[in-house]
């Protein structure tokens, strides 16, 4: 069978371990496991833990502390190997060969490499970079259509760090709710938020036909524990949780273990300031390195994430661009074809001051060699 890689994630894996620095990642600066034993108790009780198989949905206080978060039932949640699981899970239980669906575009394109290779018809709706990455809503109502089975949102947005009013969230519903579609929300950035301390809100609730999802692998800083969830009605629960047991069975008993922790207040509010001061501090750095490359850089400022699409205004394609910087500054970050869209690279800032301040020193001189020099680089030859 013919079959699409993912190819960001490919990129990733192939190089992340043999650089010197990486900020093709998409979150923040990593917690340790020291800080999150913040007490005895905690690491007595972790010390009790049997290293036995777990609830396989997800254990009863972690499945609690996630629905009290979206003010809903425990039976509405299955716990999952990151969002990864509950995204793939979530679209092959849905979706078949010539189903049609509708997705944000840019955006993290694991939904479009599932769907391309379960021979669904694929229509992208756009963010519009020219207003601020604002999604265009009158594209998406011009596309969907009875024929639609899933729209895909990603709210916060990876790679541009937009995040959709709740006016537009609205719409959206709205737009779904005319031919009875599903919405699948991808909410893994919720509480990264660079200009505010509220938190963006959730689609659930907002609507009948929905899957949320989200991790802990962003808003918290713990992408290794490889926990996410998916919050749906029952009977959808119920199917992809059957999904989940052939897929991976459950997650790890001791990621679930520090996921209750993570959740739990008030170390859930410590965490997502921690990843908000590594974000507003991250950004301004970030920000002073695209003014000293000016006009060679631009940026539209991301409203949140640890992410920035940075645009480059140089003739080559960005898996080059992204090839040079990582052959000769050793620094790893995400081409913006990898998303869908060219000339730009996606450059993760939410990191300790002084790993970011060296790559973007190693970054400037590669760039600024690559617009001085007037032959084409080997690699897009």
């Amino acid at each position: 069978m013919k079959f699409v890689p993912f190819a960001l994630e490919q990129w990733q894996s192939e190089h992340e371990q043999e650089v010197a620095f990486n900020l093709a990642d998409s979150g923040v600066q990593p917690v340790s496991v020291k800080e999150m034993l913040a007490s005895e108790e905690i690491e007595r009780r972790m010390r009790e833990v049997a290293l036995h198989y777990p609830v396989v949905n997800g254990t009863p206080r972690l499945r609690e502390l996630i629905a009290g978060m979206y003010k809903t039932n425990p039976s509405q949640v299955l716990v999952t190997v990151g969002a990864a699981e509950a995204n793939g899970a979530s679209v092959q239980s849905m979706l078949g060969p010539g189903d049609e669906v509708v997705a944000m575009e840019p955006s993290y394109r694991q939904i479009w490499g599932i769907t391309q290779n379960l021979g669904c018809k694929y229509i992208p709706f756009h963010l519009d970079q020219n207003n601020g990455w604002k999604a265009n809503l009158d594209e998406l109502e011009a596309v969907v259509t009875p024929r639609t089975k899933l729209i895909c949102i990603t709210n916060p947005n990876n790679p541009t760090g937009m995040i959709l009013s709740e006016a537009e969230m609205d719409r959206i519903v709205k737009i779904a709710a005319k031919h009875g579609t599903w919405i699948l929300a991808d909410e893994v950035y919720r509480g990264t938020e660079r200009l505010t301390d509220i938190e963006t809100p959730t689609f659930f609730g907002q609507y009948d036909r929905l899957i949320a999802i989200n991790s802990l692998s962003k808003a918290y800083g713990l992408s290794g524990l490889r926990i996410g969830w998916l919050v749906a009605p029952v009977d959808v629960v119920d199917t992809i949780w059957r999904r989940h047991e052939y897929a991976t069975i459950s997650a790890g008993v001791l990621d679930m273990f520090f996921a209750e922790i993570a959740l739990a207040e008030p170390m859930r509010a410590q965490l997502i300031a921690r990843t908000r001061r590594f974000i507003r501090e991250g950004y301004s750095r970030l920000e002073g390195w695209i003014q000293k490359h000016s006009p060679l850089l631009s940026i539209v400022p991301p409203e949140s994430t640890a992410l920035a699409f940075v645009r480059y205004h140089l003739p080559i394609p960005s898996t080059t661009v992204a090839e040079e910087l990582r052959t000769r500054a050793s620094v790893l970050v995400a081409p913006g074809e990898h998303f869908g869209i060219e000339h730009h690279l996606r450059i993760t800032h939410g990191l300790k001051a002084e790993y970011l301040r060296e790559a973007l020193e190693r970054l400037g001189s590669v760039f600024e060699a690559l617009a001085s020099t007037k032959t084409t680089p080997a690699h897009a030859q």
